[in-house]
């Protein structure tokens, strides 16, 4: 678990490296114009909406190993043609090929965890995994903006490079993990789902289907927003300056990395449902605070202030979610298709993240009041679809601390005579 960790943390330190800065690179230093920039990252997204349909089953039959080995070579092949792009078709085929190694990185990397993990740790696995994601992000980014030049192509050779480097290591590291020779799962299986396995036994399954609804809510109403329609916003409506926006990235990055323990303790002790319902609410508060920050009429120091602390709150919301989605995914998926559903989850998120920006990004640059409407209307049908999903869900499913707890039936006393009898 440890080596898996490890190798999670510095794919994502080599992630830190160039996505900040992707659409700078070849707009600006290869000069290839806003245009291709912006359709080297739609086939960034849209390679990974290629690959995920079928990469869950590839993990399923082949082991989540072998499938994580590829995709980090196909990955690091990527990072290394995007770094020497010079033309429209190298920047887009670099493009692809990066899209696609990253995009299968996470359901291999969380399908081993979950082989490597029982349900009561599986957990905190997930939360370790969620803050040492954030924290090589957060450093590589922080180091690769000391490195960068957008003068100098060849800072952006080198930050590519290094990108590619991660990936390899992850190879590495992951090629000398020992997976189990089965799924370490223990307590209940979803009652419904075909026979067989495929999607038509994953949408059959009725729990994992309201689920992917929420994934694709709490996603498109966070993560979607966070560099398209919350950013436009923020500049338009309150009066931001950009260098704000990197202060408030940060401030979201602090608190995941303060709080991301403190959040644990406090989730392992009640129900997963409640604990997302519970994120509703809090990201509610968030977008009202944005919505004071653009449509108040305080200082521009209150307005500054009151989104960074937008950006602070979805952080304590993401931190809470890390421990709770991923795992129970993985509870819910039979030992047969771990694979297939944490891809199918990831899948969603990739649907989200690319719907978001395209429906936030517009509304957050011009139609001020109707972009805070319906976000917080967003986020009161995170708490709505959460306290649905606990209806679906079995006791040790929605909180899997129960399963650890002794049972309190007392043990009925047997008359003497028939203790004798059997001896």
């Amino acid at each position: 678990m440890r080596r898996i960790q490890a190798g999670s943390a510095l794919s994502a330190f080599g992630l830190g490296f160039t996505v900040p800065y992707l659409y700078v690179y070849v707009a600006q230093v290869r000069d290839l114009g806003a245009t291709t920039a912006g359709i080297v990252l739609a086939v960034f997204a849209m390679a990974a909406l290629v690959v995920l349909p079928f990469s869950g089953r590839a993990i399923d039959r082949r082991g989540p190993v072998p499938v994580l080995l590829v995709a980090s070579v196909v990955a690091a092949v990527g990072a290394v043609g995007m770094g020497f792009a010079s033309s429209v078709s190298a920047a887009v085929g670099a493009a692809a090929l990066l899209g696609a190694g990253t995009a299968v990185l996470q359901p291999a990397l969380a399908t081993m965890i979950v082989w490597c993990s029982t349900p009561a740790g599986r957990t905190r696995a997930f939360a370790m995994q969620f803050f040492l994601q954030n924290l090589g992000l957060g450093v590589g980014g922080l180091i690769g903006g000391l490195l960068v030049d957008t003068s100098r192509p060849g800072s952006f050779i080198l930050l590519f490079s290094i990108e590619a480097a991660m990936f390899l290591v992850l190879a590495a590291i992951v090629g000398t993990v020992r997976m189990p020779g089965s799924p370490a799962f223990q307590g209940a299986r979803p009652s419904e789902g075909g026979k067989g396995g495929g999607v038509r036994a994953l949408l059959g399954h009725k729990a994992m289907v309201q689920l992917c609804v929420l994934g694709f809510v709490l996603f498109f109403a966070c993560y979607g927003q966070f560099e398209s329609g919350l950013a436009a916003y923020g500049t338009e409506a309150a009066g931001i300056q950009p260098s704000t926006l990197g202060i408030a990235l940060a401030a979201n990055t602090a608190v995941i990395v303060a709080a991301q323990f403190l959040v644990l303790k406090f989730v392992e002790r009640r129900k997963r449902t409640r604990v997302i319902a519970a994120v509703g609410l809090i990201w509610t508060v968030a977008w009202l605070i944005a919505g004071y920050a653009g449509l108040g009429h305080g200082s521009q120091a209150m307005a500054t202030a009151a989104f960074v602390s937008t950006y602070a709150l979805f952080g304590l919301g993401e931190a809470m979610l890390s421990p709770t989605v991923a795992p129970l995914v993985a509870d819910l998926a039979p030992e047969s298709m771990v694979g297939q559903y944490n891809s199918a989850f990831a899948l969603v998120k990739q649907l989200a993240l690319a719907v978001g920006p395209a429906v936030g990004g517009p509304m957050g640059a011009a139609l001020h009041g109707p972009y805070i409407v319906t976000f917080v209307l967003f986020s009161l049908g995170i708490t709505f679809l959460a306290v649905r999903l606990g209806k679906r869900l079995t006791p040790e499913q929605d909180q899997p601390s129960l399963a650890g707890k002794p049972s309190k039936v007392v043990a009925r006393h047997q008359p003497e005579r028939k203790v004798e009898a059997a001896a």
